[in-house]
C-alpha cells in the first residue's frame, strides 16, 4: 500500500451552522440524503461530513469544484465506523490518481469539527 495524498479540514461549526441557516437548500446541495439521516441535522455531524469531503479533494490534490460534495459520500459501518464511498467525478479522480483505498477519521465538539483522509493505492510488487 502507498500513500497517495492526505487531507485535512477543520470547520467551525456555529459558523457552518448559521450558512446552513441562511441557505436551508444548502444542505440538501452539499449531502446525501442518507448523509442527513445519518446526522440527524446535527449542525456538528454536518460540519464533520462537510470536513471529510474537503479533506478528500485534498487528499486528490484538487480544489474545489473540481467534483461535487454530493460525488463524496460519507458513510458509517455497523460498527458506527465512518469511511467513504465516491462516485460520478470524485470517483473518477480518484482513479485517475489510482486511489483505491481511503482511511478516514472525523471528530467534533459542539464547536469544532475535523476531518483527516489518506488516500492510498495498491502498490503491486511483482515487478
Amino acid at each position: 500500500m502507498s500513500t497517495v495524498g492526505v487531507g485535512v479540514d477543520v470547520v467551525d461549526v456555529a459558523r457552518f451552522a448559521r450558512a446552513l441557516e441562511r441557505h436551508p437548500r444548502l444542505v440538501e446541495r452539499l449531502f446525501t440524503e442518507r448523509e442527513r439521516d445519518d446526522a440527524a441535522c446535527r449542525p456538528e455531524r454536518l460540519a464533520a461530513r462537510f470536513a471529510a469531503k474537503e479533506a478528500v479533494l485534498k487528499a486528490l490534490g484538487s480544489g474545489l469544484g473540481d467534483a461535487s460534495f454530493r460525488s463524496i459520500e460519507v458513510r458509517r459501518a455497523a460498527s458506527g465506523a465512518p469511511h467513504l464511498v465516491l462516485s460520478d467525478e470524485a470517483q473518477r479522480l480518484a482513479l485517475s490518481r489510482g486511489v483505491d483505498q481511503w482511511h478516514l477519521s472525523l471528530s467534533h465538539t459542539a464547536s469544532t469539527a475535523t476531518a483527516f483522509v489518506i488516500a492510498s493505492a495498491e502498490v503491486d510488487d511483482a515487478g
